[in-house]
């Protein structure tokens, strides 16, 4: 006896230190335990080691992702279809570019009007000046189309640090880009000409002014020499005439080289890379629109399942339990389907779900270990959580340890039981309030489990809360415990009404059953509390019905590892039954 309860301590206290424990010996406790409980664990181990703490949250985000992977494939997809067809059904844009080399030095030395400016005032003086309207009037013209055509297809950039400029046409045509372009180049050129001849011509009239005026003082002296008989005055008048031959020399050789120069004349700018006909549309690209509307649509998705995930407000993972209800889970039940809706603890005893279930009746046995708990009552926050299910696979589980196990169907509003296990519901726990107890042998049902039988629940009544929770309920289940080592309540869901509670002072323990992704932790609180005010045992938590397929939780909370054997003795098992 002292063996086992040693073993028993040891064991709780293995079990508990495996799921709060970080340590980094976690390894070598495990392999310990093992060493003295093989039984227990060779077949399955949970999974939580340092490294997994470390990892859990991009783990978690990308199960997150693999669970909502038909949304974000089906939002990425359509919005990379959509793009794609939008972005073939619009007109094709050719781009046509020709670029402009600009001389700084002109072609004149009589002024200086490129030598005052820096070149990149003048690329930028040039860059404005091929856009002005009498310019655009002109290519219009010669290309035949209009000014507003050309408004907004003509974009002119300076090369940095370069006296080159870069003229690009876009339009639905490509022959035109290329003609507009190149006529852009030309028209300003012939401008630029233009601008130098008449500044030629300007310098070359005021030159022309100079020098009549500069003939006539030379006249007007000549003319003063010959009637002037002062010798002062006269050597005076020389000097003058002198000085004015020497200016006007000056003026006349300046006017022959801006004669020459604007005999040389050629354009300040010249096209050194002439637009040609381009050969593909810069737009629209189909690919690239296709996958930025992709990753746009990508985006979209994370940002919804994200929002998705902000708002869901229910229990999802054992973390969740532990910090909202403040309360251990005892076991994790992955979601399955029984054959012929018998528990799966009796027909695939050898499969993981059932394994699961015996891991939580061990941690229901060492909840405590001085006072075995004798009466359990279980029940959910609200209905189609499982607890029905959870009843009777735990029954049969306790059963199977040669228990004299009793199931009690509570429910006196939607009972289950009977349907479940495949036995008459005709007479059950309700006749027992009106009945002797002699009477408890007939009504009490054997099943196809040993060891296991279970009361129904018989007529419904009309005041499930007060029978539930009159002293008569209680002498029933003490008279029921007079046989059984083991009673397992199936009770209503909590929130709804309030059978569960009423029979919180006839029971030992209570224990609750969540749905994973399905209870709200709202409701879920509510219970935990109203539980609590009445001085229940509330044990723990079952996590039933996990859907380790979708689930992001279910890796780091309910993993087996199964030997070759075993999956060899599963899968036959499988194909025998």
């Amino acid at each position: 006896m002292t063996k086992n309860i040693n073993s028993a301590m040891i064991s709780r206290y293995y079990l508990e230190n495996l799921i709060k424990s970080k340590r980094k010996d976690h390894r070598k406790f495990l392999n310990r335990f093992q060493s003295l409980h093989p039984r227990w664990t060779m077949n399955y181990q949970l999974q939580e080691t340092e490294n997994d703490f470390e990892s859990i949250d991009i783990r978690q985000y990308l199960a997150l992702f693999w669970q909502w992977a038909w949304l974000i494939a089906l939002v990425t997809v359509l919005a990379g279809l959509v793009s794609f067809l939008v972005s073939q059904r619009m007109t094709p844009v050719y781009s046509a570019s020709t670029t402009l080399y600009i001389n700084e030095a002109p072609s004149t030395k009589a002024t200086d009007y490129n030598s005052i400016i820096t070149s990149e005032r003048i690329s930028g003086t040039y860059s404005k000046m091929i856009t002005t309207r009498p310019i655009l009037e002109e290519v219009a013209t010669r290309v035949g189309v209009t000014v507003e055509y050309l408004d907004g297809r003509i974009t002119v950039s300076p090369i940095r640090d370069t006296t080159l400029i870069q003229i690009t046409v876009k339009s639905s045509d490509p022959i035109l880009a290329a003609q507009i372009a190149n006529e852009l180049a030309n028209v300003f050129s012939e401008r630029v000409i233009l601008i130098q001849e008449e500044r030629f011509t300007v310098s070359k009239e005021s030159l022309q002014t100079q020098i009549s005026a500069m003939e006539a003082q030379i006249d007007d002296v000549i003319s003063a020499l010959v009637t002037e008989d002062d010798a002062g005055v006269k050597a005076s008048l020389e000097t003058k005439l002198t000085q004015y031959r020497a200016i006007y020399s000056n003026l006349i050789l300046s006017y022959e080289q801006i004669r020459l120069s604007e005999a040389q004349t050629v354009s300040t700018v010249m096209a050194v890379d002439p637009a040609t006909v381009p050969t593909q549309p810069i737009s629209p690209q189909v690919m690239r629109n296709t996958a930025l509307a992709a990753m746009v649509g990508l985006m979209l998705a994370i940002g919804v399942i994200f929002l998705i995930e902000a708002l869901d407000d229910t229990l999802k993972t054992p973390d969740d339990v532990k910090k909202i209800l403040g309360l251990p889970v005892l076991g994790v039940i992955a979601k399955h389907d029984s054959e012929d809706g018998k528990p799966i603890t009796s027909t695939t005893p050898r499969s993981p779900v059932a394994e699961a279930f015996r891991s939580l009746r061990t941690n229901i046995q060492y909840t405590t270990v001085d006072t075995p708990l004798q009466k359990i009552l279980i029940t959910s926050t609200d209905p189609k959580e499982g607890k029905s299910t959870v009843v009777i696979n735990l029954g049969v589980v306790f059963a199977q340890l040669e228990r004299k196990v009793t199931l009690i169907d509570a429910d006196l509003r939607k009972p289950s039981l009977h349907r479940k296990i495949g036995v008459q519901n005709r007479t059950g726990l309700t006749a027992l309030f009106v009945r002797s107890m002699e009477t408890l042998e007939l009504i009490m049902q054997k099943t196809e489990t040993p060891n296991l039988n279970v009361i129904t629940s018989g007529e419904l009544p009309p005041n499930p809360s007060e029978l539930l929770g009159s002293k008569k309920m209680k002498s029933i289940l003490d008279k029921i415990a007079e046989s059984s080592d083991m009673i397992i309540i199936d009770s209503p869901p909590a929130l709804a009404v309030t059978d569960s509670l009423v029979m919180v002072p006839y029971v030992d323990a209570v224990l609750l059953v969540i749905k994973p992704g399905f209870t709200k932790a709202k409701g879920a609180s509510l219970i935990v509390e109203q539980f609590k005010r009445s001085n229940a045992n509330l044990i723990g938590v079952v996590m039933n019905e996990l859907d380790l397929g979708h689930s992001r939780y279910s890796y780091k909370y309910y993993q087996y590892k199964s030997d070759k054997n075993y999956g060899k003795y599963y899968s036959h098992e499988k194909k025998s039954a």
